[in-house]
């Protein structure tokens, strides 16, 4: 999978998303992803981004023509990189913003079979709306808090849609059995030693019945979802 992240702070992707897992999965060839720097598309010769809004108001907005500038390079490169067949196919693009629909783990298997995928950040009051009408991209958000940028929310996104491509993960069963999954939290997990502070592995896990295990771990899995998040069950 292709990840593409147009943003004015590229040093935050680069410096973050070469690391453990994901940074594996990229010297392997299994992810690519470039950050892509706005300010490298402006016509502006001090690298102007912004501007003040019009009709007023608190901050400054990120220019249209800079961030269109970005995508049309990107699809260029997009384009030049597929077979001829899907060459004129324009690739999704996903907006952080706090007005986006939640991104959860559903949204994670979607976007997931996306051969290319495109995450435009966000900086100070937001973007022209002109921009935004001519990439189209699908609306996402992280939680409902604000915070200072794009930059966070797409490597959240990354992270947890990069998970779900096959090879990513050293045991691809791991990504079936975590939390969300089923909209379940995953139960309690131990490991060795067997005993810790008087405090001993269950039974049932030591015991090598398979059935009963996996009925053990499906009841720990209602109890705690039940308990913490009771608003996935319904």
């Amino acid at each position: 999978m292709n990840f593409y992240v147009m943003t004015l702070f590229p040093d935050m992707i680069d410096s973050c998303m070469n690391e453990s897992i994901i940074g594996r999965a990229v010297e392997k060839g299994i992810l690519s992803i470039k950050a892509i720097n706005i300010r490298d598309y402006t016509l502006d010769k001090h690298r102007k981004v912004d501007d003040y809004p019009y009709g007023g108001g608190a901050g400054m907005l990120m220019a249209a023509d800079p961030v269109v500038r970005t995508w049309e390079h990107i699809c260029e490169e997009i384009a030049g990189n597929r077979k001829e067949e899907s060459a004129e196919k324009k690739p999704k693009v996903v907006y952080l913003t706090p007005w986006g629909k939640r991104f959860d783990q559903s949204a994670a298997r979607g976007l997931a079979k996306e051969e290319d995928l495109v995450l435009l950040c966000g900086h100070y009051e937001g973007i022209d709306e002109r921009a935004l009408e001519i990439l189209k991209p699908d609306f996402y958000s992280i939680g409902d808090y604000v915070l200072t940028g794009g930059e966070l929310p797409a490597m959240v996104m990354m992270d947890t849609i990069s998970r779900l491509i096959p090879g990513v993960l050293n045991n691809d069963d791991s990504a079936v059995y975590e939390s969300f999954n089923e909209n379940l939290l995953e139960h309690p997990q131990y490991t060795r030693p067997e005993e810790y502070r008087g405090m001993k592995v269950p039974e049932v896990l030591l015991s090598g019945h398979h059935a009963n295990v996996e009925k053990w771990k499906k009841e720990r899995s209602l109890e705690r979802t039940l308990k913490y998040r009771p608003d996935l069950l319904k």
